[in-house]
């Protein structure tokens, strides 16, 4: 072969080489994104930190308000502290799209019904006329009671294998949601989580037990252990469906352990060990909930803003604070048995009870005062002087926790009987919608 030739088929064979690699290597795709912008429904202002969902991923906005999804989808649902959530459909998913999202101020005022409160047409109708007549705009409604029961009929079908379905007093939950909306009343759903008899009965591999038999608390009510997953899915299983339902908010009660020593559980009961149960049921909660762009909130003892170690109960602010969107500390001053420094009654001193209380939790967290929002006394006074909480007593707390910046406060009275007293009537100057 001479020396041409040679060149040739070289030549040759290197293009064929060339063009076989070309077509092996695959274009690369084009990359599909979603970004867009968060802002203020009235200033058009950036709102720094709103959680943003899109096909059950989460980000969260920078400081300019922009969000980035590295995919695309129909629709994106927007929330933030401080307003009320929003979602917006995306009409052409496969195209880029850089959606503004513009959400609304929101302060929740609420009363607190049971669940025999939402089901008694006279309960729920007299809280009905106080949110049109003041300053309310909202409800804490009982999900899963102190009792355990669920109000509504449910799907989860472990409510219906213990018995919390015994007592169903709302027969048209849908109904009930759709009204509350159309009122534009902003939803709290309350989920008593480890205080559960009908769930510790039935299933007794789950309760606490004291001296080999399940315990019972001074109401003589059994709870389940909190290191049980099991317990873990079947609350959160509720708050998936409560979020269905369209609350605005899942807000967990009992979310602790009983503060009575001498208790057995499935694992042995150190602070370490605590803290992590009610924190990783929280994640969990989280984690499950966070296709549905609601709200998480928790309640908490009101002396774990002051108490450095975990309260015995597994609740310890910094820890909480880490995995909630919004905190409510039980501020009932009947509830603060050996009052606070310097207040020592806590009875008559309301206003300082609730404002101190909630810098010292701030303090410790490093959050903005809008991540909390308190419960306030709405009850006569069980612990000091039997004093009655009349407007004053009210006005007190609503006061301090407004000065404090939290966002809104909630009324709480066990038998659902609340009165304007201590309220802003609309009309009045300082009253907001």
């Amino acid at each position: 072969m001479n020396n041409k030739l040679k060149v040739f088929t070289f030549v040759l064979a290197l293009i064929s080489l060339l063009i076989a690699a070309a077509c092996a290597t695959k274009p690369a795709a084009p990359v599909s994104y979603t970004s867009g912008r968060v802002v203020d429904y009235f200033t058009n202002k950036p709102i720094g930190g709103a959680i943003v969902t899109m096909n059950s991923q989460v980000v969260t906005t920078d400081e300019k308000g922009m969000f980035v999804f590295k995919t695309t989808g129909a629709k994106i649902a927007v929330r933030a502290y401080g307003y009320l959530r929003a979602e917006q459909v995306i009409p052409t998913p496969l195209v880029a799209s850089r959606p503004e999202i513009k959400l609304v101020p929101f302060t929740p005022k609420a009363l607190y019904l049971t669940v025999y409160g939402i089901g008694s047409k006279k309960l729920r109708d007299a809280a009905l006329k106080l949110i049109e007549d003041t300053e309310l705009n909202a409800l804490v409604i009982d999900i899963k009671g102190d009792r355990g029961f669920i109000p509504f009929k449910s799907s989860v079908p472990l409510a219906s294998e213990i018995g919390a379905q015994k007592i169903t007093t709302v027969k048209d939950m849908k109904g009930l949601m759709k009204s509350l909306r159309d009122r534009g009343i902003y939803t709290i759903g309350r989920i008593v989580v480890f205080k559960d008899n009908p769930l510790a009965i039935a299933k007794p591999e789950l309760a606490i037990y004291k001296d080999g038999r399940i315990w019972q608390d001074r109401e003589t009510l059994a709870w389940v252990d909190p290191f049980k997953t099991k317990v873990w899915d079947y609350n959160i299983d509720i708050a998936v469906e409560a979020a269905q339902y369209g609350f605005d908010e899942i807000q967990f009660d009992y979310v602790r352990f009983p503060d009575t020593g001498g208790l057995k559980f499935s694992q042995e009961s150190t602070e370490e060990r605590r803290v992590k149960a009610i924190c990783g049921f929280l994640a969990e909660a989280k984690r499950r909930l966070a296709p549905y762009n609601v709200f998480l909130n928790a309640d908490i003892f009101g002396y774990v803003s002051w108490n450095q170690n975990d309260t015995k109960i597994g609740q310890k602010i910094e820890d909480l604070a880490a995995t909630l969107e919004y905190m409510s500390p039980m501020l009932y001053p009947s509830g603060f048995q050996y009052g606070i420094p310097r207040y020592r009654n806590p009875v008559a001193h309301p206003y300082e009870i609730v404002f101190l209380t909630l810098n010292r939790a701030q303090e410790r967290v490093n959050l903005p005062s809008v991540r909390f929002r308190p419960w306030l006394q709405a009850f006569r006074d069980y612990a000091f002087d039997r004093r009655h909480f009349t407007g004053k007593e009210i006005r007190d707390q609503i006061n301090a926790a407004e000065k404090f910046g939290s966002d809104g406060w909630m009324l709480w009275n066990p038998h659902n009987i609340y009165s304007s007293d201590g309220l802003k009537k609309h009309g009045h100057k300082d009253a907001k919608p």
